[in-house]
């Protein structure tokens, strides 16, 4: 079946009124994406639909975990997803572009892809820093990549802004001396 129909909901058939959609999604969706953020996961989506005549309004709840790349290891990272949202599917001749919010399409079209709004929603549910809980890193990699003390990171900026001040007296200096030798020349230029 193909994985983009897979997601979507043939809504032709429908009754006007509330009616009830399950999905399962795999590995299936996120190979769908060249974004490779999440490398596979496992979640439910719940979507409760009410059609009506020129509309169909999506209640959209995704929930399960998706597999990722530890922000502080760089290996494989569970991370749950709990996401709820609502979509607006609006039936026109004339398509327009999707907002995040209201999806636009012909009113002759059996279907709504679905693929697409799922994948952008899980990615959206997940959080900014993604890491294994607190002691759950490989210690190996956590070794490769040793972090910074509080107390080496005070003594790395003082030497920086020690650096700094240098430059910039030597600098003032530089300029200190070029402007005495136009001074001097200027002289030299004026004796003869």
């Amino acid at each position: 079946m193909d994985t983009v129909r897979k997601y979507s909901i043939a809504y032709k058939g429908l009754s006007q009124g509330e009616h009830t959609f399950d999905f399962e999604i795999g590995d299936d969706l996120f190979q769908l994406f060249e974004n490779k953020e999440i490398k596979g996961g496992n979640c439910r989506a719940e979507i409760e639909l009410v059609r009506s005549e020129r509309q169909l309004q999506l209640g959209v709840s995704i929930r399960g975990e998706v597999i990722v790349e530890c922000d502080r290891c760089l290996g494989d990272c569970a991370l749950p997803v709990d996401f709820a949202g609502k979509l607006v599917v609006k039936f026109s001749d004339e398509i327009r572009e999707y907002d995040g919010e209201t999806m636009w399409i012909s009113a002759a079209q059996d279907y709504v892809e679905l693929a697409q709004y799922l994948y952008e929603s899980i990615i959206l549910s997940l959080p900014y820093q993604r890491v294994h809980p607190e002691g759950a890193c490989d210690p190996d990699m956590l070794r490769r990549f040793r972090i910074v003390s509080d107390e080496e990171f005070e003594q790395i900026e003082n030497r920086v802004e020690t650096q700094q001040a240098a430059a910039a007296e030597n600098e003032q200096w530089t300029r200190s001396l070029e402007t005495l030798k136009e001074r001097m020349e200027q002289e030299e230029e004026k004796k003869r």
